[in-house]
């Protein structure tokens, strides 16, 4: 019989508590506490240690964010899904709790939160399970580590005025579980002339553009949440909105990104394999595609649409995942051209851009 799965819920809110108490009590498998704020969840976890955290981040006596770089300290960390309501300038924080650890984000209204928690109680339990899986991915963070030598000409990076030559090359990257932070490696060694890259990472909507906002500050290429036209060019990357499927379409000599609604694909929205299986039909060998960290087997098809319509292929290897799901569905399609570690997959992929220009 498998082990019960202890989860923690971490939130002021009473009606928050109880809702998820009752949602996630009947689940096969699972154990639920909750605590009102985290000096509270300290108590508790002394007795029965969780294995997973569901944890809101504006909370009374002690913030989410300070209890989430308290955890991560730890020789063995808990993993943590953010469960959070904040908006707007806000949304920076829960952005903030990914590069600091969190392995998801659930979004939580502000209204009707007992309605939202019933429609939403696949994605939560799945997103708790996920994180519960990553865990012994998890590593102890202390000070974080710089890497300045790699980003420190900011002045390298063209004004977006500039940003006038359209590459004949789409990078196209998916990513779940995991994926902000091995996103943020992969982008923040971008050179200014990299090609054109677009990505999808499963996020809530409210998220997406404080996320590609973090990643413009930290790299040398301009990052922004895609808008329906913006065109795929050197030196740029267009991140999906959450919600909105994200398609690549070639207009000329030009590629651009089109947004569209529509259901769930693959169990998501957006979804990698729209965005793979659009780069195929539109750019066919002139593409190289990406498959990061993340649970399930979303991408994996489209990866190989890609690599049958001529385009390289690239998957991160098991070892720098968070969750090994998605790229190792691809690599059992033989999808993948090549499995490289998230350290090298910068390089990978320039290296496989050059290829592409030479044919």
């Amino acid at each position: 019989m498998a082990s019960l799965l202890r989860v923690l819920v971490v939130d002021d809110s009473a009606v928050v508590r109880q809702g998820v108490l009752a949602l996630l009590q009947n689940v096969p498998g699972m154990v639920v506490e909750v605590a009102s704020d985290p000096l509270i969840a300290k108590q508790k976890m002394k007795s029965h240690r969780p294995d997973v955290i569901l944890l809101d981040l504006e909370m009374p006596r002690m913030d989410g964010l300070t209890f989430l770089r308290e955890l991560m300290r730890e020789d063995e960390p808990v993993p943590v899904v953010v469960c959070s309501g904040l908006a707007g300038p806000g949304s920076e924080t829960a952005v903030r709790a990914l590069q600091e650890g969190a392995l998801e984000i659930i979004a939580k209204p502000q209204l009707g939160v007992g309605e939202f928690l019933r429609e939403s109680r696949a994605r939560l339990v799945q997103a708790l399970r996920n994180a519960a899986r990553a865990r012994s991915r998890l590593v102890r963070r202390g000070t974080p580590v710089k890497e300045e030598p790699e980003r420190l000409e900011r002045t390298e990076r063209p004004p977006p005025s500039m940003l006038t030559v359209t590459t004949d090359i789409v990078v196209a990257v998916g990513a779940s579980t995991g994926g902000t932070e091995a996103l943020r490696q992969l982008l923040e060694r971008m050179p200014p002339d990299c090609p054109g890259i677009v990505i999808v990472q499963h996020m809530p909507e409210q998220f997406t553009s404080a996320f590609a906002k973090r990643l413009h500050e930290l790299c040398r290429i301009e990052v922004k949440e895609a808008e329906q036209g913006d065109r795929v060019q050197q030196g740029r990357a267009l991140i999906a909105p959450g919600n909105r499927h994200l398609r690549v379409r070639r207009t000329g000599g030009h590629y651009q990104v089109e947004l569209m609604d529509g259901g769930r694909v693959s169990g998501h929205k957006p979804s990698v394999d729209v965005l793979f299986q659009s780069v195929a039909r539109a750019a066919g060998e002139n593409a190289v595609g990406v498959l990061l960290t993340g649970m399930g087997e979303d991408g994996a098809d489209g990866l190989l649409a890609m690599k049958q319509a001529g385009a390289e292929t690239l998957a991160q290897d098991e070892a720098s995942c968070v969750v090994f799901g998605m790229p190792r569905a691809a690599i059992q399609r033989g999808a993948v051209d090549e499995v490289v570690s998230i350290r090298g997959m910068t390089d990978a992929v320039l290296r496989r851009a050059r290829r592409v220009r030479v044919h």
